[in-house]
């Protein structure tokens, strides 16, 4: 369901917590496909049979797999402002990667709006703390403020 913010009450959502996505699986061939796009093989990611020699016992997803699943969750999370055509990644102010995200995992994304002001005529700059949950797991894999840019 998606979440459109009238322009003139943009200060009322500062603070809001949305729903939290659906939680995705993350597989052995999707890190395998990840290390190939990255050139990332370390093998902690790619080699099962020396993983499972490690502390973590087995692969882990690379934490710019976990970060490159935002977008993915962004169309879930779907929050606009009235009248916006567009939107594009305009950056992230803060990433901190907290727990790895072991191979077969499923993920999911929380977000919570932390500002939204206009920075250009007809261009808003949205702030959202995302937080990637590892599911039956204390810590998240990651928490991040991610900056998004909304034209009118």
């Amino acid at each position: 369901m998606s979440t459109v913010i009238p322009r003139d009450q943009l200060a009322d959502f500062i603070g809001t917590e949305l729903a939290p996505t659906e939680w995705f699986s993350i597989d052995q061939a999707r890190i395998d496909a990840f290390a190939d796009c990255t050139l990332d093989h370390q093998f902690i990611h790619v080699d099962p049979e020396a993983a499972k020699l490690t502390p973590l016992g087995g692969t882990v997803a690379h934490g710019f797999l976990t970060l490159s699943l935002l977008p993915h969750f962004a169309e879930q999370l779907d929050i606009t402002i009235e009248g916006i055509e567009m939107g594009m990644n305009y950056g992230l102010d803060r990433v901190r990667f907290i727990a790895p995200v072991k191979v077969n995992s499923r993920v999911r994304a929380l977000a919570k709006v932390l500002d939204i002001h206009e920075k250009n005529p007809r261009q808003y700059l949205v702030k959202l703390q995302i937080t990637v949950e590892i599911e039956g797991e204390a810590k998240p894999a990651l928490v991040a403020e991610w900056l998004v840019m909304q034209f009118l």
